[in-house]
């Protein structure tokens, strides 16, 4: 694909002698939102820590905007553009929200205060939560925190990994919205972990399904409503 911010070639990795990914391709366009689907216990979230560096692929090139990451530490990936949002709502739970917005800021390439004020502006929730301990905040809004935390970094591309698990109803649509915002209006390339058929059915350009450590599925969202998508996704 011509303007790929994001390529995978042949990417393998494994906890120990435990093989996750056997040889994983794929690309993000500039401005694209990828859906990575598959089963539990497929690799997803394995894929994302060796694209993000958090776990050092045993094989195959992380290619960030024609550059080879594949060697540097995560914090490089996330000056170069690449912002991760784990699984676990990972804040800083002893700090306020506004001190972890602040702390991110400080560690980013930019430090430019006005990304603060964006973040707070795709999740004003969070503003009338600013002086809370994020460890007093609900799964949801802790959520919310952590993808503001990537942004206010300023990413040319946000990975998420399923965003939306366990959090209630009414802040699922608050994301989703956000990452659709991001996506179309704002032009920022996503990578996405997601579970939900019909929400990457809302959301996605493209998707890659993985099975077995494979890509085995790939296509534009209109594929995924074929029956083969759905048997490969089916628990």
């Amino acid at each position: 694909m011509s303007g790929s911010l994001l390529e995978v070639r042949g990417l393998e990795a494994a906890y120990g002698r435990a093989r996750v990914l056997f040889g994983v391709d794929l690309e993000v366009g500039a401005g694209g939102l990828m859906c990575v689907m598959g089963r539990n216990g497929v690799g997803k979230t394995t894929l994302l820590n060796a694209v993000m560096g958090v776990l050092p692929p045993t094989a195959g090139t992380v290619l960030f905007d024609g550059e080879d990451v594949t060697g540097l530490p995560t914090h490089e990936r996330v000056r170069r553009g690449m912002g991760y949002v784990p699984q676990g709502h990972e804040t800083f739970p002893q700090l306020t929200v506004a001190e972890n917005l602040q702390v991110t800021l400080e560690a980013s390439r930019h430090r430019d205060r006005g990304a603060i004020d964006e973040a707070l502006a795709v999740f004003p929730r969070l503003t009338e939560l600013l002086n809370r301990r994020a460890g007093f905040l609900s799964g949801g809004q802790q959520q919310q925190l952590a993808i503001a935390r990537a942004l206010v970094t300023r990413p040319r591309m946000l990975i998420l990994d399923e965003p939306t698990e366990g959090i209630q109803p009414s802040i699922v649509a608050e994301i989703e919205t956000a990452i659709e915002r991001l996506h179309r209006e704002d032009g920022l390339a996503v990578l996405l972990v997601e579970q939900y058929l019909e929400l990457a059915l809302r959301l996605a350009d493209t998707f890659v399904i993985i099975e077995g450590g494979l890509v085995r599925r790939s296509g534009t969202a209109a594929d995924l409503r074929d029956a083969e998508v759905k048997r490969l996704l089916a628990v």
